[in-house]
C-alpha cells in the first residue's frame, strides 16, 4: 500500500514538473517574442522618444532579417505617451495586460517610469534601459531593473566638481523642472555642494510645458551667480539660454545629459555657443570614419531621412546588448535566463566608442563614466580629454 501511495505521488510530482515546464512565458512564442516601448513620439521631448525607439526598432528590424534570436524573431511595438504620466499608464497597461509583452524597453521620463514601475515589476515584465538617466531606474537594486549609462545624479555631481575646482566657480545657481527627472538631477547638485561646504546662491523651477523664463533669468541674475546650473531637456534648455542671451547676461551655463541633442548645438544663429552639458556619452557624427559608425548612420538616414542624433546613437547601443542578453540566454527564453543573459555582459565596447559597459547580479548601471563638452561653431566639442567623475581625484 505505502509503495504504491509512493509510486502515486511520484507519478503526481512528474505531472507537476512536467506541466510547469510546458507553461507558457508571456510573450514568447516558438518563433517570436514581444518587446514593449512607451516613449515621447508627439511632445515636449520628441527629439529624444522618437529617434531613440526610430534606433531600437533598425537594430530590431537588421537582426529579424538575419532570422532572429535563438531561432525568434522580435515583435518590437512602440506607444506614445506624449510625456506624460497618465498617457503612459495608459500604454503600459495596453503593453503589459493586452499586448504581453515580455519586456520593456527605453520607456521614456522619469516621472512616467516612476509611476509604471510598480505594477510593472509585480506583474513580472522587467524593465531595460529607460530614456532617463534617473537612479531610481536601477536603485535600489531589484533584479529587473537595469539603466544603460551614468546618471543624471553622477553626471551634475561631476559637473559641478569641475566647474568648482577648475574653473573658480563660487556663486552656483540653478533652474530645473519640477518633475522627478529635475528633482533628481538637483539631488546630485545638492550632494555636491555639500561636499564642498558650500549653498546654491539661488534657485528656481519650472514645468515642463512652460515657455516663458524672463522672471527665472532676472531673478538668477539678481543674484549675482557666475554659473547656471539648468536641469532641462531640449527645448527648455534652448528656450533658457535664449533668455539668458537677450537679457545681455554673460554666464557660463551647464546642464546634463538630456540636452545633448544636435538641437541644442545647431540652433539658428548660434545662439547656444559655449553652452555645457555633461553627459554619459559622446556623439559621433557622419563624418566619422569607422566603418560600423558609417554603416549605422547610412542605414538610419535611409530609414528615417535624418542623421541619427544622441538618442538614436543610445537607443541603438541599447539594442544591441539587449540582443547579446538574449543570445546569452538561449533557446529557453525566460525572464529570469534573460536576466542573466544580461549580467553575463561584461566590458561591452560599442561601436561608438561609449564607455565600458558591464553589468552583475549586484550592478545594473552599465557604466558611472561622465563627459564634458561644449557647443563650439554649432556643433559639441568634448573639453575635457577623457571621463570625470566626483570621487576623490576625479
Amino acid at each position: 500500500m505505502i509503495r504504491h501511495l509512493l509510486l502515486a505521488a511520484a507519478s503526481a510530482l512528474a505531472l507537476s514538473v512536467s506541466a510547469n515546464a510546458a507553461d507558457p512565458v508571456r510573450g514568447v512564442t516558438d518563433t517570436e517574442v514581444a518587446i514593449g516601448t512607451y516613449t515621447d513620439l508627439s511632445g515636449v521631448t520628441v527629439m529624444w522618444g522618437v529617434n531613440n525607439s526610430n534606433a531600437y526598432r533598425m537594430a530590431f528590424d537588421e537582426v529579424n532579417a538575419k532570422g532572429g534570436i535563438n531561432g525568434r524573431k522580435i515583435k518590437y511595438i512602440v506607444e506614445d505617451n506624449q510625456y506624460q504620466v497618465p498617457r503612459s499608464i495608459q500604454a503600459a497597461n495596453k503593453l503589459i495586460n493586452r499586448d504581453n509583452v515580455f519586456a520593456m524597453i527605453a520607456n521614456g521620463g522619469t516621472p512616467m517610469n516612476n509611476a509604471v514601475l510598480p505594477e510593472q515589476l509585480e506583474k513580472g515584465v522587467p524593465n531595460f534601459f529607460p530614456l532617463t538617466s534617473a537612479r531610481s531606474m536601477y536603485e535600489p537594486l531589484h533584479h529587473m531593473k537595469f539603466g544603460l549609462l551614468s546618471s543624471y545624479y553622477d553626471e551634475m555631481r561631476a559637473g559641478v566638481k569641475y566647474f568648482v575646482e577648475k574653473k573658480g566657480k563660487k556663486a552656483v545657481c540653478a533652474m530645473y523642472q519640477d518633475t522627478d527627472f529635475g528633482r533628481d538631477n538637483m539631488s546630485g547638485v545638492y550632494d555636491q555642494m555639500k561636499a564642498m561646504n558650500l549653498k546654491l546662491v539661488a534657485e528656481t523651477t519650472h514645468k515642463p510645458t512652460d515657455a516663458d523664463f524672463t522672471a527665472s533669468v532676472a531673478k538668477l541674475h539678481d543674484a549675482k551667480c557666475d554659473i547656471l546650473v539648468i536641469s532641462t531637456i531640449v527645448r527648455d534648455t534652448n528656450q533658457i539660454i535664449s533668455a539668458v542671451r537677450k537679457s545681455g547676461w554673460d554666464v557660463d551655463i551647464m546642464g546634463a545629459v538630456a540636452s545633448y541633442d544636435t538641437a541644442v548645438a545647431e540652433v539658428t544663429g548660434g545662439g547656444n555657443e559655449g553652452y555645457y552639458c555633461v553627459t554619459s556619452f559622446i556623439l559621433v557624427g557622419p563624418e566619422d570614419k569607422r566603418p560600423a559608425v558609417q554603416e549605422f548612420v547610412k542605414n538610419y538616414h535611409a530609414l528615417y531621412g535624418k542623421d541619427p542624433n544622441p538618442a538614436a546613437q543610445v537607443g541603438y547601443t541599447g539594442a544591441q546588448l539587449f540582443i547579446l542578453a538574449m543570445q546569452n540566454a538561449g533557446r529557453d527564453l525566460t525572464v529570469d535566463s534573460l536576466i542573466g543573459g544580461m549580467e553575463k555582459i561584461k566590458n561591452y565596447h560599442d561601436i561608438f566608442g561609449s564607455p565600458t559597459i558591464s553589468f552583475s547580479a549586484t550592478k545594473h548601471e552599465g557604466s558611472d563614466q561622465s563627459f564634458l563638452l561644449q557647443v563650439k561653431g554649432g556643433k559639441w566639442v568634448q573639453v575635457v580629454d577623457g571621463p570625470i567623475g566626483y570621487a576623490e581625484g576625479s
